[in-house]
């Protein structure tokens, strides 16, 4: 067996129950312990399903928590560490990318069929990872429970059985039901597939342990495999979300921001600084809600502007932003909120669904064109909204090239170029500029813009730190546990 500091495996899969039951966090947890042992580990996530996702330096697309995970590792971002990522368009449709690069639109029966070639994709980034770490952490995704999605798998077991690797499997004792959530998910595998399960994780545990130790021992007895570990529900992490807008909303300040929860909402880590501010109360506005008044409201990205256009007439937006803007109230709108300010968004070739044209909210003298070419960058400039020239740094993922005379008074100066628009009133800002509000500078010159002055800027990077290593610090007892497992997956 390899000697990782007394970490025995090369390859360490995490399945879950379901989703959401922490597979992503572990993770990043179990990277950040292995890169304190000195040992060069990365992150993989054959297929991710997310609206989340970044920019990385070769200039690729991957899913916003394996970008996480490679903070927690110590190193950059790499589309071999997400090699498939799916951006879904509809209930039934996908924009499919493979190495970071969009591949097609696809809906679910034609992406099933495609998954035989998505997974040699899937086997080139792991073996390429593999040559170049010690140690490779595999988020898997959704549960391997799903039986219906078991021909063709690449995401949970098709590929641990694919590359010969041990698993983990963790459920959220939070959910409630996880004595039944394990055995039935060790029900639902094959004979092989449960060989390989080296033993289960209890996540989000809150309360006496002594309480709990009858089933531990019932499910150990029951399966044959051990509990490697029960951890904490911890309060207050600051990570990037994969995907789900968190349901509990915490009330801090008296600088009420509003965020409608698009349907296809995307890049929602956009304000997680704004989230983490103690003057700034920030509300997810979800469908059939009212719209209470604000100081600022923020359109958020879109991966279908005009579907998401439709959904906020049918919920009242456009005459509650106006209302709002007649009362002084500020407005942002990113990437696809940006689209939305303009006086129309065209889709000739259909790139997110049927080709045709929608009208705009008619606030910014601008067009959009969506376009068949993916925007993926890393940028960094000025913001031209103050005289200071405030650092910003970010990065754009879109489709689309807009147009107008509203360009003219750009929001950022990127590589000496205008970016964005800003109305002549001074009310509105719009930019395709992802994480806009994840630089200090730009998010105090940000804020002041829109009525919140002299306030310190949430440092999210620090915050991001801080997080991972108390998440480290909760997840040693897994990961001394891992030490002492001995297996055939050396």
């Amino acid at each position: 067996m390899a000697d990782f500091s007394g970490f025995p495996f090369h390859t360490l899969m995490i399945q879950g129950t379901t989703s959401d039951a922490g597979k992503s966090t572990l993770a990043a947890a179990l990277c950040r312990l292995l890169k304190r042992d000195g040992v060069t580990v990365a992150p993989f996530k054959p297929q991710n399903m997310a609206l989340n996702s970044a920019v990385t330096a070769d200039g690729g697309e991957i899913g916003r928590a394996q970008a996480l995970q490679a903070q927690a590792a110590g190193i950059a971002p790499h589309t071999d560490m997400n090699p498939v990522l799916l951006k879904p368009s509809s209930d039934t449709g996908a924009q499919v990318i493979v190495h970071g690069k969009v591949r097609a639109d696809m809906n679910a029966r034609d992406y099933h069929r495609y998954k035989t070639e998505a997974m040699q994709a899937v086997l080139q980034s792991y073996q390429r990872l593999r040559a170049q770490y010690r140690a490779i952490i595999v988020e898997g995704a959704g549960s391997p429970a799903e039986i219906n999605l078991r021909a063709r798998d690449i995401a949970n077991m098709g590929f641990a059985e694919a590359v010969d690797c041990p698993v983990i499997i963790v459920a959220d004792i939070d959910r409630g039901g996880v004595f039944a959530h394990l055995t039935g998910t060790l029900d639902c595998l094959s004979p092989s597939e449960r060989e390989r399960v080296i033993g289960f994780v209890i996540n989000r545990f809150r309360g006496d342990i002594s309480l709990l130790q009858p089933g531990l021992d019932w499910l150990e007895q029951k399966t044959g495999k051990p509990v490697l570990a029960v951890l904490p529900y911890l309060h207050g992490l600051q990570l990037d979300a994969e995907d789900a807008i968190a349901s509990s909303q915490t009330v801090r300040g008296a600088f009420r921001v509003l965020v409608p929860v698009l349907p296809r909402i995307s890049n929602h880590t956009d304000f997680d600084a704004l989230r983490a501010h103690p003057d700034i109360d920030l509300q997810f506005i979800g469908p059939g809600r009212a719209i209470p008044p604000a100081d600022l409201i923020i359109l958020p990205g879109s991966k279908n502007t005009r579907g998401d256009l439709q959904w906020l007439r049918e919920q009242g937006w456009p005459d509650a932003i106006r209302k709002h803007l007649r009362y002084g109230g500020k407005l942002i709108g990113i990437c696809g909120g940006f689209q939305m300010l303009g006086e129309g968004v065209d889709d000739p070739h259909g790139v997110e669904g049927a080709a045709g044209a929608s009208e705009g909210l008619g606030l910014l003298a601008m067009r959009t064109e969506l376009t068949r070419e993916k925007r993926l960058v890393q940028v960094s400039g000025q913001c031209a909204f103050t005289h200071d020239r405030a650092g910003v740094s970010g990065y754009e993922i879109h489709m689309g090239v807009s147009s107008g005379a509203a360009l003219a008074a750009p929001a950022f100066i990127i590589d000496g170029r205008g970016e964005g628009a800003r109305s002549a009133d001074g009310q509105i800002l719009g930019s395709y500029l992802h994480g806009m509000f994840d630089t200090p500078q730009a998010f105090s010159a940000l804020m002041a813009w829109a009525g919140l002055g002299g306030v310190a800027a949430v440092d999210l990077d620090q915050l991001r730190e801080a997080s991972l290593e108390r998440l480290a610090d909760a997840t040693a007892p897994l990961y001394d546990a891992l030490k002492q497992v001995r297996s055939r997956f050396g």
